[in-house]
């Protein structure tokens, strides 16, 4: 059975849990204690030298990284949501992209901050959050979703940080598209969200 190495409030698990549950697959759960440095003790660390959540075992095939696991998932079990034309694969690729970068420097930097006291640039980030955002919302403007005419994984990497980015002091209320976008995603079967509010580190 598949393994997954977990923290519930990280945006970069939730991809994981969300990708899991809407392809309908049976897995259990590892929660890795962070407040309790567990991800830098030597089991985790030989899973992950890079101590950071999440970490999928697929029956001892351990992958790292949340938009390596979603590119695994889809190719293994359901490769409708990484479709791997040249043209899809280059589309989606571009938005995985955003989800490492803009995504991260953005809406993700400004959640850390109020979430977990990351000592980062808040104000940076805010504005660097609206500056994607902008662009997201435009995008989005005459499509459904963000690489191809159907749901991709390039939509669940971008989902959870964008839909929690008011919890960064970031407001979503002047980006109509991307709202009903993010409801298109939770009007999914099998949608699971993660926590809104903090449940503390030690949950």
């Amino acid at each position: 059975m598949i393994k997954l190495y977990d923290f519930p409030l990280s945006g970069h698990a939730h991809r994981v849990r969300l990708m899991l549950s809407l392809l309908n697959i049976n897995y259990e759960t590892a929660h890795v204690k962070l407040n309790e440095a567990e991800h830098l003790g030597d089991s985790f660390l030989s899973l992950n030298p890079f101590h950071q959540v999440p970490v999928l075992d697929d029956n001892g095939f351990i992958v790292r990284d949340s938009v390596a696991i979603l590119c695994y998932l889809a190719t293994k079990y359901a490769p409708q949501w990484y479709p791997q034309d040249a043209q899809s694969v280059a589309l989606i690729q571009q938005w995985l992209a955003i989800s490492t970068k803009e995504i991260a420097a953005g809406p993700a930097a400004a959640r850390l901050v109020n979430v977990f006291n990351a000592d980062l640039d808040h104000k940076n980030a805010i504005e660097q959050s609206h500056t994607l955002l902008s662009i997201m919302n435009t995008h989005l403007d005459s499509r459904k979703w963000l690489a191809t005419n159907q749901i991709s994984i390039a939509d669940i990497a971008a989902y959870t940080y964008i839909a929690h980015a008011p919890e960064g002091d970031v407001s979503l209320e002047k980006y109509k598209n991307i709202t009903q976008w993010l409801t298109r995603i939770e009007a999914l079967n099998d949608f699971v969200a993660m926590p809104t509010t903090p449940v503390g580190l030690a949950g």
